[in-house]
């Protein structure tokens, strides 16, 4: 093996495919050794170089992903919570570190990671940068420290390609707020005010989704009491953040034991 890990990218073709393809071919700390697309996506069968506008690089896209994996030390990916699943389990035959930024996951999609942990590493995080990630152990401070008097709402805002919502980071926000006041998310969330609501149930964390034009990532906390305002805030204006911060876990995870980790492990949070 080569002193550098081999890394795989899969969904090559999107944004953050191919934020993470630069990024790596830009570290002297890993090497790009595969790209996977769906079949019958364009650029499978090219040289990955050629069809992002460049010379070619030597790197042919595949819709083969456990062949990719195979070459790899580490599988990058941001696709879709299914393709996600499917990854996970070819990563972990290839024994590689599986770093997963996909969002939108359920925890029924979550827990079915568990088999593939059993026999190698992944890194999962609904945001790979130190910025949300200090943002998230704020947030669990301060609403260990106020009581329900104070309101807790999530505000994110993303461009306008986005498909789920709440956000992955507004969902870590919300999760954070609630371990700080010792109750679970799923029973004071509320994320779908429409039309006749009522008033706003006391203790509850509220959620808006805002979505327009190239908005990279803007999140805000907002601890609303009578007479004062408390805002935490994280303005990501390039996404290469969340490439450099999936990168580091796929290093960080190379000598680590099978097992579960988020970026909080990574970053010693």
């Amino acid at each position: 093996m080569s002193e550098t890990p081999g890394i795989v990218i899969t969904g090559a073709s999107g944004r953050m495919g191919q934020m993470l393809i630069k990024t790596v071919l830009d570290s002297d700390k890993a090497r790009l050794v595969g790209a996977v697309e769906r079949s019958g996506h364009a650029w499978v069968g090219q040289d990955l170089g050629v069809v992002m506008g460049g010379s070619a690089i030597g790197v042919v896209v595949t819709d083969d992903p456990l062949e990719a994996f195979a070459k790899a030390q580490a599988v990058i990916d941001f696709t879709s919570p299914e393709a996600t699943i499917a990854f996970s389990k070819l990563a972990a035959q290839a024994r590689a570190v599986h770093v997963i930024g996909t969002t939108g996951m359920t925890e029924e999609q979550i827990a079915q990671l568990e088999p593939a942990a059993r026999h190698a590493v992944i890194v999962r995080a609904g945001n790979m940068s130190l910025g949300v990630n200090l943002l998230v152990q704020l947030t669990k401070k301060v609403a260990a420290a106020l009581d329900e008097d104070f309101d807790i709402e999530v505000i994110e805002a993303h461009h306008n390609k986005k498909v789920d919502a709440p956000s992955g980071t507004a969902l870590m926000l919300g999760e954070a707020a609630a371990e700080g006041r010792g109750v679970k998310l799923s029973e004071v969330s509320d994320s779908g005010r429409d039309g006749i609501t009522g008033a706003r149930r006391r203790g509850d964390i509220g959620f808006s989704a805002i979505r327009g034009g190239d908005i990279v990532g803007e999140h805000d906390v907002l601890f609303a009491a009578a007479g004062e305002r408390i805002v935490l805030r994280h303005m990501a204006t390039d996404r290469a953040i969340f490439a450099r911060g999936a990168l580091k876990a796929a290093l960080w995870g190379q000598d680590k034991s099978p097992g579960e980790y988020d970026m909080m492990d990574v970053l010693g949070l």
